[in-house]
């Protein structure tokens, strides 16, 4: 622990034995897993709840959580995607050898936060600290972060719960700014007949990333999502990871019109949970799958905060 990380702790525990404001706000660090912990929530996985899980297959049936990402995938201004192809000859020239071999490479440009994703520990944070109290000055650099860089993260294989919240709320695509919180996940739960667990992945279908694809301007203007609350119960209640089927998991224009993301500081910073973005939700919920076997074996990119991902869902 670095001398920055304790001096920051000592200040927030006072401040909070005081009473102010600002304790109030720190008081988030150690993490439960232990102070010099980097992998949050996923502490929470085990081969146990992997062999759990895996009893849910009974069909073999494969889903593809992955959207299909390209230079028109709508993002979180300024990302954006460039691919180049680039021949080994031009298309007409001698090819290598007797064997005549030709072939292409793939050249890419990209932000890592586009399309479907996976957000690390080092994505979010509050006022430059992040998880477990470590400042930005500690693990970041202009070549990547030395700490919760995503080559660093396990498999996520284990039991993956969805949530229909358009159903539940009688409604083919929910609405910008309808949040879901604690009251409203355990009355979906309950109506589906699941009980969020230990170690899950949870993921929301709301009926959002339609508009991906018909009205990307419109689908990039706000979002229905997960409000504090019910991302303070799924924090209790102890998930790896949180996902939906819109760009930014959080309900959008925010609950308090004064804060910015504040959910991914709930779940990243304060939680160790990750986040699941552009989570293609809509054959799981049309299937009316309530739980499965999800796996995902993330790209291992070095001082990565983020990687854009394709899970699968298997029941």
């Amino acid at each position: 622990m670095s001398q920055r990380h304790r001096i920051a702790r000592f200040v927030a525990a006072a401040c909070f034995a005081l009473g102010g404001a600002a304790g109030a706000a720190e008081e988030w660090y150690p993490s439960q897993y232990g102070a010099d912990d980097t992998l949050g929530a996923i502490n929470n996985l085990s081969p146990e709840k992997v062999v759990e899980a895996a009893r849910l297959v009974t069909t073999g049936k494969t889903y593809r959580l992955g959207v299909p990402t390209g230079a028109d995938s709508p993002a979180y201004p300024p990302r954006q995607y460039s691919m180049t192809i680039l021949q080994l000859d031009d298309g007409t020239g001698t090819p290598m050898g007797e064997n005549q071999t030709t072939g292409n490479d793939d050249l890419m440009n990209l932000w890592m936060g586009i399309g479907s994703q996976i957000d690390g520990l080092g994505h979010i944070g509050i006022n430059h600290v992040y998880y477990n109290g470590t400042h930005a000055a500690d693990f970041i650099a202009p070549t990547g972060v030395t700490t919760f860089s995503i080559d660093q993260l396990p498999p996520i294989v284990s039991r993956g719960v969805l949530l229909d919240m358009a159903k539940h709320m009688n409604a083919d695509r929910l609405e910008p700014g309808t949040a879901f919180n604690r009251r409203e996940i355990k009355a979906a739960a309950a109506a589906q007949n699941v009980r969020i667990e230990k170690g899950d992945v949870v993921l929301f279908h709301t009926g959002w990333l339609g508009l991906s694809e018909t009205d990307p301007e419109r689908f990039m203007s706000g979002e229905p999502g997960i409000g504090i609350d019910g991302a303070r119960y799924l924090a209790k209640l102890g998930v790896v990871a949180v996902g939906s089927d819109t760009w930014g998991v959080e309900v959008l224009p925010s609950e308090d019109p004064a804060h910015q993301f504040p959910v991914h500081q709930e779940l990243l910073p304060k939680n160790g949970i990750y986040i699941l973005e552009n989570m293609d939700t809509r054959e799981l919920a049309a299937d009316g799958v309530s739980e499965f076997l999800f796996v995902l074996g993330q790209p291992r990119f070095v001082g990565a905060v983020q990687a854009v991902v394709n899970p699968v869902a298997i029941r």
